[in-house]
C-alpha cells in the first residue's frame, strides 16, 4: 500500500478535525504516507471507495453495526477510536491504533 487513506467520523466532524490534523503530524513525523480526512457520519457513503480504513468516534459507538453495512465486504478497516485518546486528541496514539488494523 503506497498511502494508507482513512476517514474519521463523529457527530459533526469537528472534533475528527482536531484528531485528524494530530494524526496527520504524527504519520509525517513518523514518514508514514497517510491521508487524514474527518467527516460527519452522515457523510460516510461518499467516501467509501477512497478510504483503506474508517475509524469511528467512540460517542458514536452504536453506529459500527450501520458501517459494517455500508462497508460490506470491501477491504476497509473500521474501528472504533478509544476514548484514552479521542478524549485528549492523541494523535500518536491514534496513529498507533490505526496502524495496528493493518
Amino acid at each position: 500500500m503506497d498511502k494508507l487513506r482513512v476517514l474519521l467520523v463523529c457527530g459533526s466532524g469537528a472534533s475528527s478535525g482536531f484528531m485528524a490534523a494530530n494524526i496527520r503530524k504524527a504519520a509525517a513525523e513518523k514518514g508514514i504516507n497517510m491521508t487524514v480526512t474527518a467527516r460527519s457520519e452522515s457523510e460516510i457513503e461518499n467516501y467509501i471507495d477512497d478510504i483503506d480504513c474508517l475509524m469511528v468516534g467512540p460517542h458514536l459507538a452504536y453506529l459500527v453495526e450501520e458501517v459494517d453495512e455500508i462497508v460490506g465486504d470491501a477491504d476497509i478497516k473500521v474501528a472504533l477510536m478509544k476514548p484514552e485518546y479521542y478524549s485528549t486528541l492523541n494523535g500518536e496514539k491514534a496513529l498507533e491504533h490505526i496502524l495496528s488494523l493493518f
